[in-house]
């Protein structure tokens, strides 16, 4: 049988372009989020893949959902969600909605799908974190210590499962030409006075390449970490060398 993939998030962006990427190497795939209507216009857009909604925030509904799914050899924790505030200005609403998304949601996650990759001695947990894993970046301090986050849990789960025949990676894309981007882009813009254009450049120039990552690019990575037996707990920064 096919092996079965689950990727949170997969409506739209990052997520999307994993799930397109893992239906071309032959995985079978499911598509979880918390819009349903998001979720079937992808469905429709890939063709053979399923479909369920899930909270990831909500220990609850990601217990059911799981449970719904049945076997999981392959996780994509790539649901997140980032907004931007001067650290002054940071609520504790804000602080632990993006705690929440980011960090807990890749915990209650794993943690669902783990028993039954460690009975089979094989599985695959690849976390999307993000560059805001490996360096800090000014008025996301919320979402800079989520992904800080996300990033230790990672290495600490990889070590706990090296002999299992389970690996936890993290790929970490630079500023990624999805949705997230484009509400950064129209902040720029409210803000600045700056045009779309004038805007995006700003945020590509972060990427020696002087371009944005594309969805793509981040999915190809996720690929070859689920192909990798040997490489376990790393952070796979796809940035065009921002970080080093």
């Amino acid at each position: 049988m096919k092996k079965h993939a689950v990727v949170t998030g997969g409506g739209s962006g990052i997520g999307a372009a994993v799930a397109k990427k893992l239906l071309v190497d032959g995985l079978r795939v499911t598509l979880m989020g918390r819009s349903l209507e998001r979720l079937q216009a992808r469905q429709a857009a890939l063709g053979d893949v399923a479909v369920q909604t899930c909270d990831v925030s909500d220990e609850a509904s990601v217990n059911a959902a799981f449970a719904a799914l049945g076997e999981v050899d392959i996780l994509i924790n790539s649901a997140g969600q980032v907004e931007t505030a001067p650290f002054g200005k940071t609520s504790l609403e804000l602080w632990q909605r993006l705690l929440n998304v980011n960090l807990t949601g890749t915990f209650l996650c794993s943690r669902a799908v783990l028993p039954g990759m460690l009975a089979r001695k094989q599985g695959r947990i690849v976390n999307v974190a993000s560059t805001a894993a490996l360096k800090g970046y000014a008025y996301v301090a919320a979402y800079c210590a989520a992904k800080h986050g996300v990033l230790g849990l990672t290495r600490a789960l990889a070590l706990e499962v090296a002999t299992k025949g389970v690996t936890v990676n993290a790929v970490c894309p630079g500023y990624t030409e999805t949705d997230i981007v484009a509400n950064a882009v129209d902040t720029i813009v409210a803000k600045t006075g700056r045009t779309p254009e004038q805007a995006k450049a700003e945020l590509a120039k972060a990427n020696p390449q002087g371009r944005l990552i594309q969805p793509e690019q981040v999915a190809d990575t996720v690929a070859w970490l689920i192909a990798s037996d040997g490489v376990n707990g790393q952070a796979i920064a796809v940035c065009g060398g921002e970080t080093m």
